[in-house]
């Protein structure tokens, strides 16, 4: 098969490409997941998307796509939390691990999933591994109160495959954002996703609805799901698809700012993490109201 007839509509420039529906953009998803298409092809389909972007209906046909092939994370009673984790950290230290450590210990599965994109960052496994948490070697369930490392490649190995175009590219492509958009689980979850660009906040929204998922939707820290310690950010809830303002934002910084690690490598990053769970240090105001307003969704699902 091929998806030259795709590539046609999408790879016309910015001006003269042409959205797909949500089938073609299914097939043409699946065919690439499948690696039934050229190398080629592959490279042409991330460049179009890239220039021209993807709309609701395309990234939602991408998802029904992802959801066919996935390797499903079996669910128990309760909903699991879901934090993707794929951006890592180049400035700031990556607090995904506390984030996922203080929701579990509320008595909630928590799965995070992700890969290393780049070499030049600090990805959470590396943090994980400081904590003693291991990546897991397959799927399974996860036990309530427990955090669980899941491998991209475990769930989708073909969207592990197209995750690592960047490195051969040095670009983001449709896949970057998929991932912090789709729900891993067999059952209930509520997906914590976060943006960059103000631009995300719209079409991710727009995404979460016509997929009719529960969500979480912030501005994260630098690009992963942890609301800044730095700010107040605003919180978008989704129940069932159904929009709901959790938190109104506050410009600015806080003035009240945490004390946050100064260096970013996975030991220093650990050690912090295990200080504020043993209550030596605070736990940052913006990611405490992002812990209870993630538990509300939960208690909603």
């Amino acid at each position: 098969m091929s998806i030259a007839q795709y590539i046609k509509v999408i790879g016309r420039g910015k001006q003269g490409a042409r959205a797909l529906d949500r089938a073609q953009a299914a097939d043409l998803f699946g065919q690439v997941l499948d690696g039934t298409v050229t190398d080629l092809e592959v490279g042409a389909f991330c460049l179009s998307m890239r220039i021209k972007g993807e709309e609701p209906q395309e990234m939602a046909g991408f998802l029904d796509a992802t959801y066919a092939r996935l390797n499903l994370v079996p669910t128990g009673s309760k909903p699991v939390v879901v934090l993707p984790s794929y951006n890592g950290a180049r400035r700031l230290p990556v607090l995904t691990p506390l984030l996922a450590a203080l929701v579990a210990r509320r008595g909630w599965p928590v799965l995070i999933h992700g890969t290393s994109t780049e070499t030049s960052r600090v990805f959470v496994e590396n943090v994980l591994f400081a904590l003693g948490t291991r990546a897991q070697t397959a799927i399974k369930p996860i036990a309530d109160g427990e955090v669980a490392y899941v491998p991209t490649e475990l769930l989708s190995p073909g969207l592990k495959r197209l995750l690592d175009v960047r490195r051969a590219v040095g670009l983001r492509n449709s896949s970057h954002s998929l991932v912090k958009l789709m729900n891993p689980c067999a059952g209930a979850a509520v997906i914590v996703s976060s943006y960059t660009h103000p631009e995300y906040a719209v079409s991710m929204a727009a995404v979460f609805e016509l997929m009719g998922s529960t969500a979480l939707l912030l501005r994260g820290t630098e690009g992963e799901v942890v609301a800044d310690a730095r700010r107040l950010p605003q919180m978008d809830g989704f129940i069932a698809g159904k929009r709901i303002t959790l938190q109104e934002g506050q410009k600015g910084t806080l003035t009240d700012l945490p004390d946050l690690p100064t260096e970013i490598d996975p030991e220093t990053t650990a050690s912090y993490i295990q200080e504020v769970l043993a209550g030596t240090k605070p736990v940052p105001a913006s990611m405490a109201l992002q812990v209870e307003h993630i538990l509300r969704l939960v208690q909603a699902s």
